[in-house]
């Protein structure tokens, strides 16, 4: 059985140690100038990674940065980490705010997932030497390209209306609304098509897949979650707090990701499906939620965060034209497309284009679609790098768009 040597242990403490307090201390910057602090992590990230501390300082990168062993026990970590990011994601997700705003949102959600969907199909579909992608992959490739600039990230959308005090309001509940919905459809369709890509290798074909996939949203969004609501009174009342809430969220949550990397759908769908179906229960307090929420967000999130700087090296990596144009079609496809579905449902035209900003900031969600699809082959570094930057640069611009629409705007309260 292999194992870490002591002297691969004391390194992957020190690792572990420099990655989560950089990280955290950058994170903390961009917060007090009122950005979202992945952007900050990710920063660090870049810094100690290979693009900047592995150029100006090799030595000291090789004996800090994990290699080999230790690398791969780092991988280990950020993998559940991405498991558990997609779980709390799940709990943000209030299905009965959906139900509440249904017609609204779901044109809303629509349009501005079809309109980017579509342009990021088409665009590789028809000119796929522009992204040097083989007729083989031509397809997977560009369902990827379309689901990447068709999710929005709820955890920082939600955090910018927070931030902006437009939570509440009638414009801000149309985008939690409409995001919500994003996420379920778009993460639902890029486990199908990560599903595409280990054909062959998994248990069953890919209808199966599909067909069992479907199976187990539907139970856990009906008999799960009357399940969970006769359990977690029990839980409430018999466990002690927090340790039992904790221990039980995190082992189903980890059992409903088994279960679907298993049936050949990445394990992120079903730790998201479980963290709608929980997040969702009247006995799942706030205090548990924000319990889960700082558990994850403050130790795991980081840590996975940085080591996305680790991965590649942003400045031999950075191709300026695909970048711009990855931008380009990021922004007009999503604030179109939101804005479109506003306009419809009758909103002012105003209202409607901060709508769509609301809707374009990618975020956390969008990162971790690129790393999945890097590392399943679907994308190239160069490919991976205008992801993240789009992601950034989208979820910078959200907030100050938002503000910069409504400062004049009735933004009635919900």
């Amino acid at each position: 059985m292999h194992k870490l040597s002591h002297h691969d242990f004391v390194h992957f403490l020190v690792a572990i140690s420099v990655l989560l307090l950089f990280g955290r201390l950058l994170g903390e910057i961009f917060r007090k100038f009122k950005q979202p602090i992945v952007i900050g992590e990710i920063l660090a990230g870049i810094l100690l990674g290979p693009t900047v501390f592995g150029t100006f300082a090799p030595d000291i990168f090789s004996n800090v940065i994990p290699q080999e062993q230790v690398a791969l026990a780092l991988d280990g970590f950020t993998k559940i980490s991405v498991v558990l990011l997609l779980f709390v994601a799940g709990l943000e997700v209030e299905l009965h705010i959906v139900l509440q705003q249904s017609k609204s949102a779901l044109l809303i959600s629509l349009m501005s997932m079809i309109i980017p969907f579509t342009l990021g199909f088409c665009w590789p579909w028809y000119y796929p030497d522009f992204f040097h992608i083989s007729p083989e992959n031509k397809l997977v490739f560009s369902l990827f390209f379309g689901i990447a600039l068709s999710i929005s990230a709820l955890p920082v959308i939600a955090k910018i209306l927070i931030d902006t005090n437009l939570l509440r309001t009638t414009v801000g509940m149309l985008i939690i609304s409409a995001a919500m919905v994003d996420d379920i459809i778009g993460w639902l369709v890029f486990s199908v098509v990560l599903s595409m890509m280990n054909e062959g290798k998994g248990q069953f074909e890919i209808w199966h897949t599909v067909a069992l996939t479907v199976g187990y949203l539907l139970f856990m969004l009906t008999v799960g979650k009357f399940l969970l609501n006769r359990v977690l009174p029990w839980v409430n009342k018999s466990l002690s707090f927090p340790g039992g809430i904790l221990s039980l969220s995190a082992g189903f949550c980890f059992l409903a990701a088994a279960y679907t990397e298993f049936v050949g759908i990445h394990a992120i769908f079903g730790a998201f499906i479980f963290g709608v179906a929980l997040g969702d229960s009247k006995h799942f307090s706030e205090k548990s939620r924000d319990i889960v929420h700082h558990f994850v967000s403050n130790i795991f999130a980081p840590l996975f965060f940085v080591s996305i700087g680790l991965k590649v090296n942003f400045a031999q990596n950075f191709d300026l034209l695909l970048t711009l144009a990855v931008l380009g079609v990021a922004f007009i496809g999503k604030i179109i497309g939101g804005g479109v579905g506003a306009r419809l449902g009758g909103f002012n035209i105003k209202q409607s284009a901060a709508i769509g900003f609301g809707l374009n900031a990618r975020g956390a969600m969008e990162i971790i679609l690129g790393l999945l699809a890097l590392e399943a082959g679907i994308i190239n570094k160069e490919m991976f790098v205008a992801l993240v930057i789009m992601a950034l640069i989208t979820s910078m611009t959200s907030g100050p768009m938002l503000k910069f629409f409504l400062r004049k705007q009735n933004v009635e309260l919900h």
